[in-house]
C-alpha cells in the first residue's frame, strides 16, 4: 500500500489473518526439544496428571496445616464484633480501642500470600464482606494507603487529590469518590441500611455498637515491617477517631518478632490498639509435613535422588525458608524428568506402567539395555539369560514387568522401615542419625546405612535404653507398621507384636534375686583402701572377664533379639535406590539442572556474557580464540576485556585509545590509514556509555587518587 501521495496523515494497516501468531499450548512447549517425540504425548499426559495430583494434595495439606491459626483468627474477629454489642463498662472501654491481631508467620515471606488469601476468603465467607489487604510497596504515603483501603473496600475508583480540586471537576465525581474515612463511613452506613430495609427498626443512639447486623471492617497489613512507621502511625490515629462510627479491625502480618510493633509504633499509638498475638506453624515443621506426605510415600511414583533432595533442602534452609518454592522445585524436577527421560512413560501407577512396558518399541528397549542399573542386573545372570535379555525383545518386556513390580515392592517396604528406624533413633542423645526424618532419608539415599559409623553408635545407644523406653519405642514402631500394606511388612508386624507380648510377660515375672556367690566374690569389695597399681590392674581384668562370662538376664536377651530384628529389617529394605534395577525410570538425578534454575548466580552469568557474548547472542561472528578480543562484540564486552589487561588503576585515555583501535578494525578501516584508531565523537560517546555500564555493574569505580583514572574492583575468575 502506497502512502507517498499524502504529506501527512495516519494510516492503519490491518494484519492479514495468515500473519497472526498462533499461541502454543503447554503440550506444544513440552514436545519442543523433547527426546523421543514418539511417546512425548503420553509423557506429557502422565506428567500433567501426576502434577495435578501432587498440587491437589499439597493445597489440601496446606489448608489443614493453616486450619488452626485461621480458625483462631475467625473466632477473634467474631468475638471482637460481638463485644461491641454489650453495654457494660468494660466492653465499652474495649470498644474504644481498635481490635488488632498480630499474626506472626515467620521469615518465609513467599508463603505469606497464600495464607493471607485463604484468610481473606474465609473472612468474606463467614464473618464480613468488608476485607481489604494492603502491602507496603503500594502504600508509600498516607494518601496512597488510604486510597488502597477505600478502593478495595468500596470496589470503586477513589480520588486522592485535594478536596477543592475534586469539587471543581464535577465530571470526575460521577466515577470517583473522595479519599477520606468519612466517605467510607457514609458508604458503610448506606450498605448496612440496605440489609435492614423491610424490618421495623427502633431509634438507636449508637448504631454501630448496638446493632448486631453491623459486620466489622477488616484491614490486613501483609508485611508490617516494610511499612513506613510514620504512615502507619498517622493511619492508626485517623482510624481511632472513627472507631465509634466504623467497626474497624486490623490484622498485622509479622515476619520477624511481635516486638516489631513496639519498635515501629510509640506508646501513644499502641495504646489505641487492643492487640492479641497469633503464632503460625513454623516453616520447618511445615516442610517436614510436606516431605512426609509428598516424598516419603509410595503413593507417587516420581522420586528424587539424594543430590536433588539436598539441593532443594539447602535452598530452603539457607535462602528463603519457603515451602512454596520447595514445591516449585519438585515441579521443576518432575517436568525435567518427563521431558528428558524417554523411559519416564513407566513412571506411573503399577497397572499403567505394566501396560506401557508392553507398548515399548525396539528403540525404547535399547534404552533400557543401556541403563547402568540394567547392565548390573544382566551381568549377574547366567550366560544364556544374558543373551535373551540383549537380543529377545518380548522376553525383555516380561523381565521389565517383573522389575517394575520389584521396584514398587521396594518402595512399599522402604518407607515403613525408614519410619521405624527414625522412631527409634530420633530421640537418642546427639541425634546420631539426625533429628528430622529427611536427614535419615538422605543418608539412606547415598549408601548402605548399616555401614555408617553413626548407625553403629545408634544401635549401641539403643542397647542402653531402659525397659520402659525401649517398649514405648517398639510400640510406636508397631503403630507405624500397621499402615503398611506389603506382605513383608505385615509379617514384620506380627513378629514385632510377639516380641512386645514377651516383653509384657517379663513384667509379670519376678526378677530372680542375686546369687550369694556373686555378692561374696565381688572383686570390688575385696579391694583394700590402699591398693597397688598392679593389684588394681589385676582386679579390673578380673571384673572384665566376669562381665563377659556373666549370664544375660531375660530382658537383655529379648532386647538384643529385638534390636537384631530391627537391624535385619534395615539391611533388607533400606538399601539405596541406585541398587534397584530400573531406578532411572522413577528417580530424577540431575541436581545441576535444578541448581541452575533455582539458585541463580548473577555474577557468573554476567561475567560469562561479557567474556563470551556468543553464549547468549548465538552470533557466529562473535567466535574467537581464547584471549582474543572480537571486534564485532558489543561495546561493553570490548571495554570489559580491555580492562582485564590493566592493573588496579586504569588510565581512561589509554583505555579509550585501545577501544578505538578495536572498533576501527570492526569498521573495516585499513591499519595504515590515518583514520585508523582515531577517536571521533561517536566512538567517544559509545566508550563513555560502556564505561558507565561497567561502573553500574560494579566492575570499576571512580577514584580520587588520579582524576583521569578509575579503580578496578574485580579480580580472579574474571
Amino acid at each position: 500500500m502506497s502512502t507517498s501521495s499524502v504529506s501527512k496523515g495516519c494510516f492503519v494497516f490491518k494484519p492479514s489473518a495468515k500473519k497472526k501468531k498462533t499461541t502454543l499450548s503447554l503440550e506444544d512447549h513440552f514436545m519442543r526439544g523433547c527426546e523421543d517425540a514418539e511417546n512425548s504425548e503420553i509423557r506429557f499426559r502422565l506428567c500433567h496428571d501426576l502434577w495435578d495430583k501432587i498440587k491437589t494434595d499439597t493445597e489440601a495439606l496446606q489448608d489443614e496445616l493453616n486450619r488452626n491459626i485461621l480458625d483462631s483468627l475467625l473466632d477473634f474477629t467474631r468475638k471482637c464484633s460481638s463485644t461491641r454489642q454489650h453495654s457494660d463498662w468494660a466492653s465499652q472501654m474495649r470498644a474504644s480501642e481498635i481490635p488488632t491481631a498480630a499474626l506472626v508467620l515467620g521469615v518465609n515471606v513467599p508463603d505469606h500470600d497464600m495464607t493471607f488469601q485463604s484468610l481473606s476468603d474465609l473472612l468474606q465467607q463467614s464473618v464480613t464482606p468488608h476485607v481489604a489487604s494492603v502491602q507496603a510497596k503500594e502504600c508509600g504515603a498516607l494518601k496512597h494507603l488510604m486510597k488502597r483501603v477505600l478502593e478495595r473496600l468500596m470496589d470503586t475508583v477513589v480520588d486522592d487529590e485535594e478536596e477543592e480540586e475534586a469539587e471543581q471537576t464535577s465530571a470526575q465525581l460521577n466515577n470517583s469518590m473522595h479519599c477520606s474515612l468519612s466517605t467510607l463511613c457514609a458508604w458503610y452506613n448506606a450498605n448496612t441500611k440496605k440489609s435492614k430495609t423491610g424490618t421495623p427498626g427502633k431509634k438507636r443512639s449508637s448504631a454501630v455498637r448496638d446493632d448486631p447486623l453491623q459486620p466489622p471492617v477488616v484491614i490486613i497489613f501483609k508485611d508490617l515491617e516494610a511499612f513506613n512507621p510514620k504512615v502507619l502511625q498517622d493511619f492508626i490515629l485517623i482510624c481511632s477517631r472513627y472507631i465509634e462510627r466504623l467497626p474497624l479491625m486490623f490484622i498485622f502480618g509479622i515476619a520477624t518478632s511481635p516486638s516489631t510493633i513496639q519498635h515501629m509504633l510509640p506508646h501513644s499509638v499502641t495504646s489505641l490498639l487492643c492487640i492479641e498475638l497469633f503464632q503460625s506453624l513454623s516453616c520447618t515443621q511445615h516442610l517436614a509435613t510436606v516431605i512426609d506426605k509428598l516424598i516419603l510415600t509410595p503413593q507417587f511414583p516420581f522420586k528424587l535422588n539424594g543430590k536433588v533432595m539436598q539441593v532443594l533442602i539447602s535452598i530452603f534452609l539457607y535462602h528463603d525458608f519457603s515451602v512454596r518454592n520447595f514445591i516449585k522445585g519438585i515441579q521443576l524436577a518432575l517436568l525435567e524428568h518427563f521431558h528428558s527421560q524417554p523411559l519416564s512413560v513407566l513412571c506411573c501407577k503399577k497397572k499403567a506402567a505394566l501396560l506401557n512396558v508392553m507398548q515399548l518399541g525396539h528403540q525404547d528397549l535399547e534404552r533400557v539395555r543401556q541403563l547402568q542399573s540394567f547392565k548390573r542386573y544382566a551381568e549377574k545372570q547366567e550366560a544364556q539369560e544374558q543373551v535373551h535379555l540383549l537380543t529377545d525383545d518380548p522376553h525383555l518386556k516380561e523381565v521389565c514387568q517383573k522389575l517394575i513390580k520389584d521396584l514398587r515392592k521396594y518402595h512399599k517396604n522402604y518407607y515403613p522401615t525408614l519410619r521405624c528406624l527414625h522412631t527409634l533413633t530420633s530421640s537418642l542423645p546427639r541425634y546420631p542419625l539426625g533429628k528430622q526424618i529427611r536427614e535419615l532419608h538422605l543418608i539412606c539415599l547415598e549408601k548402605n546405612i548399616w555401614e555408617n559409623e553413626d548407625y553403629q553408635s545408634a544401635m549401641k545407644l539403643l542397647k542402653m535404653l531402659a525397659k520402659d523406653q525401649l517398649i514405648a519405642l517398639l510400640q510406636r514402631c508397631e503403630e507405624t507398621l500397621q499402615s503398611a500394606k506389603s506382605k513383608k511388612m505385615k509379617s514384620a508386624l506380627v513378629q514385632l507384636g510377639d516380641m512386645l507380648a514377651r516383653f509384657k510377660q517379663l513384667d509379670r515375672a519376678a526378677e530372680p534375686p542375686p546369687s550369694v556367690e556373686d555378692s561374696i566374690t565381688s572383686p570390688v569389695k575385696n579391694l583394700q583402701k590402699k591398693t597397688h597399681l598392679f593389684q588394681l590392674q589385676k582386679t579390673l581384668l578380673e571384673m572384665n572377664e566376669s562381665r563377659r562370662s556373666k549370664k544375660l538376664s531375660p530382658f537383655e536377651v529379648l532386647r538384643n533379639e529385638a534390636l537384631e530384628f530391627i537391624d535385619s529389617l534395615v539391611k533388607s529394605h533400606l538399601s539405596p535406590p541406585e541398587s534397584q534395577t530400573l531406578n532411572e525410570v522413577c528417580y530424577y538425578t540431575s541436581s545441576a539442572t535444578v541448581r541452575r534454575h533455582l539458585n541463580a548466580t548473577p555474577r557468573t552469568s554476567i561475567q560469562a556474557a561479557l567474556n563470551s557474548p556468543i553464549y547468549y547472542l548465538q552470533n557466529e561472528r562473535l567466535k574467537t580464540v581464547d584471549g582474543v578480543i572480537s571486534n564485532a562484540a558489543p561495546d561493553i564486552c570490548i571495554v570489559y576485556k580491555l580492562h582485564l589487561e590493566c592493573g588496579r588503576l586504569i588510565n581512561l585515555y589509554d583505555w579509550l585509545e585501545a577501544y578505538a583501535t578495536v572498533v576501527s578494525a570492526a569498521e573495516g578501516n585499513e591499519p595504515d590509514s590515518d583514520d585508523f584508531g582515531k577517536v571521533d565523537d561517536v566512538k567517544h560517546a559509545r566508550f563513555i556509555r560502556a564505561v558507565s555500564e561497567l561502573e553500574f555493574l560494579g566492575f570499576i569505580k571512580s577514584t580520587k587518587q588520579k582524576t583521569d583514572h578509575v579503580a578496578r574492583l574485580s579480580w580472579g575468575g574474571c
